[in-house]
């Protein structure tokens, strides 16, 4: 590790602590680029902890993987722990995905190109493929490949030989292949929209991520692992989440998987006013799951009492114009009631 002299003079001793004050945050940094690089599939369940040993199996192989699994649950990390278990973590994980872009520009993303070969290329480039020589490739919604670019594909998997665009001068290269998509590729194949052999070639390895629903078990550690991301990143307090705001999330289905419950927190944790989120702070579409609100969205005709009135406040952590967005009032109507009720109000 060089070190750039800087045009001092320093005792002996306080050069001593310079150094090793600069390997010490070298290392820190090291460590918090592994972090984040590295294992950042959160869970402690058995479907998890079940998940986890699979990926390490099947990493010491080379076989390509297709990971399957809905929308959010994370089957890039799983693909990025694949690359980083296996013998190439040396060499480059390149992402792509499918589903991003047109099939012209797809192909050339993937197999690159000569200078000329179409309009506007007006220099050399090279394709996901070539750049991922030796490491991995990783196909996000693979099963959104054109029918012409499923062809070339599958003999790049036959023979690990392609042209770039424009070209007739072959390149091969060494690359496992980890495909990912939201869809059952199996389905597809019957419906004739993804080519069967195809399937096979990419499906040596399966792998199926669980939906957050499956394993809720890890709510709770998923919780205190992204307030802990948000508030490491944006400089501000930790926050916590209250019993009540668990129970919500624990009775909640999360379509979006985990990463609607990282947006869901981080609404939350920007919303809040103090260190706790209660469930005023949450998103609207977890309204029907708290069921505070839930009872009184249904009984708005009914008068408020003081049972009511003080279990919104505790949920709503004091907060009184919180409180009447639970009960479902005004805050005018909240105040009148709190001076009839001087009680409740001290």
């Amino acid at each position: 590790m060089s070190i750039r002299v800087l045009p001092f003079i320093f005792a002996k001793k306080q050069f001593a602590i310079l150094i090793l004050e600069h390997l010490r945050s070298s290392d820190s940094a090291s460590a918090i680029e592994m972090r984040d690089a590295y294992r950042e599939i959160i869970g402690d369940s058995a479907i998890m902890r079940e998940l986890f040993e699979t990926i390490k199996q099947i990493a010491q192989s080379d076989a390509h993987v297709l990971i399957q699994g809905e929308s959010g649950t994370g089957k890039e990390l799983v693909a990025l722990d694949l690359h980083k278990e296996s013998q190439r973590a040396h060499k480059h994980f390149v992402p792509v995905n499918c589903g991003a872009l047109p099939e012209g520009l797809l192909e050339s993303e993937l197999f690159g190109h000569i200078k000329g070969a179409f309009t506007g290329a007006d220099r050399a480039k090279k394709g996901r493929f070539a750049v991922a020589n030796g490491g991995t490739l990783f196909l996000d919604e693979v099963g959104e490949l054109s029918p012409t670019i499923q062809v070339k594909f599958l003999r790049v998997l036959q023979n690990g030989c392609f042209e770039p665009v424009g070209s007739d001068r072959t390149t091969c290269v060494d690359v496992r292949i980890i495909s990912a998509t939201n869809s059952r590729l199996d389905r597809e194949t019957k419906k004739g929209r993804f080519r069967r052999d195809l399937y096979y070639r990419l499906s040596v390895m399966p792998i199926t991520v669980p939906p957050l629903r499956a394993r809720k078990e890890d709510i709770p550690i998923l919780c205190d692992y992204f307030l802990t991301e948000f508030s490491r990143n944006s400089w501000t307090k930790k926050v916590t989440i209250s019993p009540e705001v668990e129970n919500i999330l624990m009775n909640y289905s999360w379509p979006g998987n985990v990463r609607e419950l990282r947006n869901a927190l981080q609404y939350a944790s920007v919303r809040t006013t103090s260190d706790v989120i209660t469930p005023a702070d949450l998103p609207p579409n977890l309204d029907p799951f708290n069921p505070l609100k839930k009872t009184y969205k249904k009984k708005r005709k009914l008068k408020l009492t003081d049972s009511r009135v003080a279990e919104a406040l505790e949920m709503a952590g004091g907060n009184k114009r919180d409180a009447a967005k639970i009960l479902g009032v005004s805050r005018s109507t909240l105040y009148r009631f709190f001076d009839r009720n001087d009680d409740i109000n001290s």
